[in-house]
């Protein structure tokens, strides 16, 4: 029982699958980008906390999208999802939408949208 051993060429061209999946990678100013986006994001949802006036819903409302673009900017940027086959593209965005669905359900059934939860 042997086992071939044969050394990887290094020079050589990539085979025509594994050339059709090449990309370019990032550049740290993209990620610099990212990451003050990120960091604008999460500035904005800290300053809900100092808005006394508005009722709980309406900080609800305006979470809800900047949650939903956190994740999207957090998995297609760092877990490079847009580069990886739609398939997992899916899969993530099905459990986001999931997530959202049983959370706004819980919301329903808790009464949540009722005037007594205003503040």
């Amino acid at each position: 029982m042997s086992v071939d051993t044969a050394p990887e060429h290094k020079g050589t061209p990539l085979e025509p699958h594994h050339e059709s999946h090449q990309h370019e990678h990032p550049s740290d100013r993209n990620y610099f980008i990212v990451a003050a986006i990120l960091g604008v994001i999460t500035a904005a949802e800290v300053a809900t906390y100092y808005f006394e006036d508005l009722s709980t819903t309406v900080l609800v409302i305006w979470l809800f999208p900047m949650m939903i673009a956190k994740f999207a900017i957090v998995c297609g940027w760092f877990m490079h999802l847009h580069y990886d086959n739609p398939l997992f593209r899916r899969i993530f965005v099905f459990g986001l939408t999931l997530a959202i669905v049983v959370y706004l359900i819980m919301l329903t059934a808790m009464n949540f949208w009722s005037s007594s939860w205003t503040s």
